[in-house]
């Protein structure tokens, strides 16, 4: 568990709970879900057209039936506890962060900080940092939560690849496999994160409250998007997460739903579609009295993809909104970048 002492305090960004507008409290909000077994049947031109305004709408949703064995998900769970409940010191052996590995409290390189530690894994096996070696070392039967990590990594991208194409036939894209092609090449440049968000000390609790009687919370993740195609997100029963609607000022809170993941669209699909669907903000705050840990597939295209709006989808007379880029200019860009910084504003066409 991370631990800090109270002079880092100063280090950490405290926000207040966000404010819900009237008529838009986060109980108000149904999150969309797409049911993958009903897409295999008479429901799929159904779950197809759902699939897509939803991405349009607000860039995030829930999927259920998803065939992902729920013994594989508590089992690579339980494997992330392990090592997070690992002394400081020991998990440090596998940081800092090149960026792969293990890291805590710092975000990125440029001043991000959050109430987290986490794992940074590469999905391609050609693609292995010492320092991601080096955490599969420093646990006991490490060699087991390699091979989960493994196992969960290929369902979960098999259920990404399966909603993509589900998009593109609805979209009318082709060949069907025009986006699932991108994360099933061998040089697909995509990650894998375990998140570890701790409950905040008792101590630590107690400089939180606010002199107005208002009520703070600790920020374990800043606001953002994510720059891949693709995000599909698991956690355990502990909430936290929040996501912006597309109004910008609009949060909401997701409850917790072990069983299903939730997927969110990344800035580079928000480009492929030109702007059609929007890549989603969304943050997360520490819970003040139990943990949370939460697993993410980034699902990333090859280094060398041009990301572009796909003339598929493009009407006739119809402008692209985007200069052309590769995702290996379009990443290091984003590594540059503050987290909460809007990361396509340098890619946008004038």
């Amino acid at each position: 568990m991370v631990v800090l002492s109270l002079p880092a305090l100063d280090h950490y960004t405290l926000i207040k709970e966000c404010a819900v507008p009237v008529g838009t409290a986060s109980s108000n909000i149904e999150i969309p879900v797409v049911d993958l077994a009903a897409a295999a049947g008479e429901g799929r031109e159904e779950v197809r057209r759902t699939l897509v305004r939803t991405c349009e709408d607000l860039g995030f949703f829930k999927v259920v039936n998803h065939g992902v064995a729920t013994e594989l998900m508590g089992r690579l769970e339980a494997e992330a506890k392990s090592f997070f409940e690992l002394p400081l010191a020991e998990k440090e052996k596998s940081g800092p962060p090149d960026p792969l590995g293990y890291g805590s409290k710092m975000i990125g390189p440029n001043g991000d900080v959050g109430w987290v530690e986490y794992l940074l894994l590469h999905t391609r096996p050609d693609v292995i940092s010492l320092n991601s070696l080096a955490t599969f070392r420093i646990i006991p039967d490490g060699q087991s939560f390699r091979a989960a990590v493994d196992e969960y990594v290929r369902a979960v991208k098999g259920v990404a690849c399966e909603v993509l194409e589900l998009m593109a036939e609805e979209l009318r894209i082709e060949p069907r496999d025009a986006l699932s092609s991108m994360l099933r090449d061998d040089k697909s440049d995509s990650l894998f994160r375990l998140n570890h968000y701790p409950p905040s000390p008792p101590q630590l609790q107690l400089q939180l409250q606010p002199p107005s009687g208002s009520r703070s919370q600790l920020l374990g993740f800043g606001e953002h998007t994510d720059p891949q195609l693709i995000s599909v997100l698991r956690s355990n029963d502990t909430s936290g997460l929040q996501v912006c609607l597309q109004d910008g000022a609009t949060w909401f809170s997701v409850p917790p739903d072990p069983s299903s993941f939730f997927i969110n669209v990344g800035d580079s699909l928000q480009v492929l579609t030109n702007g059609r669907f929007r890549s989603v903000k969304h943050r997360v705050f520490a819970d003040p009295t139990r943990s949370r840990v939460s697993m993410i597939y980034f699902g990333g295209p090859p280094l060398s993809q041009r990301i572009a709006p796909m003339e598929g989808l493009m009407e006739e007379g119809e402008e692209t909104l985007y200069k052309d880029f590769t995702w290996s200019e379009y990443k290091k860009s984003a590594y540059n970048s503050r987290l909460g910084d809007y990361r396509l504003a340098l890619f946008e066409k004038s």
